[in-house]
């Protein structure tokens, strides 16, 4: 779906971004993650064309990008912004309503469209005549999704899109979202220095350092994987609890048969907190529960 090949981009005498090539399946989401200044957002830019390679292509269902006008490329690829990039003078209609007029679309069709995306997202449609400004951060960053996927984009580029929140609101966004049918089957490419983020969301990450890619895997092949030492001690301050949320229940549990989904955190979370939504998978103790986890780790 997308292919970045030998991408080089130079500001002044200074590498932003040096010889990195990687290849994004369709429906996956890939995760740009490392610190400030590592190349992440760089490398975002170029897909979309906001940032020229100074060599290297990028292409999107084998078509390179620079063949293509920049106007008509940007109209098939969501871009959601840190600071959600909101229009302050539009209203919430009109800001979500940009890229279905540029494409004529009937203005029953963008009501509908948009009625459908603030259910899913949890806004109240009486935003809609209200200014960016009037909104809280949650708000403004769920609108500025609402945008991005008016037009339904098979790609979807995020660059730190929890980042301008508070962590209470990061959390709860960040649960929404990946339970957001709309984003299912999308191709999306995202850019964090969170590392829970990352490993909360992508089924694969490219970590990043001084414009070099150090390792992609999904987040189970970086944390018991590592390609290099960078790696390793990049994730050591977290790696516990990274762990527990990237080994799936099913691999630990000799003859688990419940969802495929549920993480070994995800069970511990239900045994500290019986009434939350995940359901219980067996009878099992937290001592049973991380001494299963304990020789998962050692085989």
């Amino acid at each position: 779906m997308i292919k970045a090949e030998n991408l080089i981009k130079k500001f002044g005498t200074s590498t932003a971004v040096n010889n990195i090539s990687f290849e994004v399946k369709e429906g996956e989401n890939l995760i740009l993650l490392g610190t400030s200044g590592c190349g992440k957002t760089t490398t975002l830019r170029m897909i979309n064309r906001l940032i020229e390679p100074d060599s290297g292509t990028v292409y999107i269902n084998g078509i390179a990008v620079n063949k293509q006008q920049p106007e008509m490329l940007r109209r098939g690829i969501g871009y959601v912004l840190q600071n959600h990039g909101l229009f302050p003078h539009y209203t919430v209609a009109e800001n979500i309503a940009i890229v279905p007029r540029l494409l004529k679309w009937k203005s029953a069709d963008i009501t509908k469209r948009a009625d459908e995306l603030f259910e899913k997202l949890n806004l109240n449609p009486a935003l809609k005549n209200q200014y960016p400004a009037d909104l809280s951060g949650g708000q403004q960053q769920r609108v500025g999704l609402a945008r991005s996927l008016m037009v339904n984009p098979p790609v979807l580029l995020m660059d730190e899109p929890f980042g301008a929140l508070d962590n209470l609101t990061r959390i709860s966004i960040r649960k929404e979202f990946r339970r957001l049918d709309e984003l299912v089957k999308k191709t999306i490419i995202m850019v964090t220095h969170d590392v829970q983020e990352a490993f909360e969301m992508g089924d694969r990450i490219c970590l990043m350092d001084k414009g070099e890619i150090q390792q992609i895997g999904t987040p189970e092949e970086l944390l018991f994987q590592p390609a290099n030492n960078f790696v390793a001690g990049f994730l050591n301050d977290q790696r516990m609890l990274l762990e527990l949320k990237s080994v799936f229940l099913i691999d630990v549990l000799p003859g688990y048969s419940g969802e495929s989904s549920l993480t070994v955190w995800d069970r511990m979370d239900n045994l500290l907190h019986p009434g939350n939504n995940t359901p219980a998978a067996d009878q099992l103790t937290i001592d049973q529960l991380m001494s299963a986890f304990a020789a998962y780790k050692k085989r």
